[in-house]
């Protein structure tokens, strides 16, 4: 099956604009992407995740992400679980402020060398996490860890990027006569056969959930979007169980 990356971990920093804490989640990010780990890390835009950005909510739920959150209210977590799934792990600034003994932070703008520390701090726990992460194999099918799998093996030409720049897998359905590409729809497929969801009108229907989540589905056209998804799964079943 179409696969994406395997050495990537995706990182959603939180965007409070109004705590100091919430520059240094982003600047960590920053140095974790272009400094400490370029080659294994993408980043995931909260504002384009919250507004419906098809890949970056694809990549979250397929692949390991890491919620970088300023302060206990967890938005970037929380926002990860609701539309893709549970972060793989997250880490609060607050929290290893004081576990580190630093003031807190001040200077939404320009940071104190307080709030410079902790983006230091951050960025190396965040890093270790990566490590952690990628240490054991990711399977798209399951959204989990494969118990006893060996690591990923490294990618060429270390860079950093973002989710909506990475290979989302896609395939083409024919929805009343036209040929529409959904993204992430194999992956899709494949966890659905891994949960043991033989095809049926109600997980059709399930399906349409989580595929509207990724793609554009225009209003009114559910029932031709439910056919054509019905004969693609049933396909894709049929030749997997073959």
């Amino acid at each position: 099956m179409p696969e994406l990356p395997q050495r990537k971990v995706g990182i959603v920093a939180c965007s409070g604009e109004e705590l100091a804490e919430g520059t240094v989640t982003r600047l960590a990010a920053l140095r974790v992407l272009e400094q400490l780990r370029p080659g294994e890390t993408v980043t995931i835009c909260l504002p384009l995740f919250l507004a419906g950005g098809q890949a970056d909510r694809a990549f979250a739920r397929f692949y390991p992400t890491i919620a970088v959150d300023g302060c206990d209210m967890r938005c970037a977590a929380l926002a990860t679980e609701q539309y893709s799934g549970k972060p793989a792990d997250s880490v609060v600034v607050s929290d290893l402020v004081r576990e580190a003994g630093l003031r807190r932070p001040e200077g939404a703008r320009r940071l104190d060398e307080s709030g410079r520390q902790a983006v230091v701090v951050t960025a190396d726990r965040v890093a270790v996490l990566v490590d952690e992460l990628l240490g054991g194999q990711w399977s798209p099918r399951s959204g989990t860890f494969v118990e006893g799998a060996p690591a990923a093996t490294a990618e060429a030409a270390p860079q950093a990027g973002c989710a909506c720049a990475s290979a989302i897998p896609a395939q083409t359905v024919d929805v009343n006569g036209q040929a529409v590409a959904l993204a992430a729809l194999p992956l899709i497929f494949e966890q659905f056969r891994g949960a043991d969801k033989a095809p049926g009108s109600e997980v059709t229907k399930e399906l349409l959930e989580i595929v509207k989540i990724y793609n554009d589905v225009p209003a009114g056209t559910d029932e031709e979007y439910l056919a054509a998804l019905g004969r693609a799964y049933t396909g894709f079943w049929k030749r997997k169980t073959s």
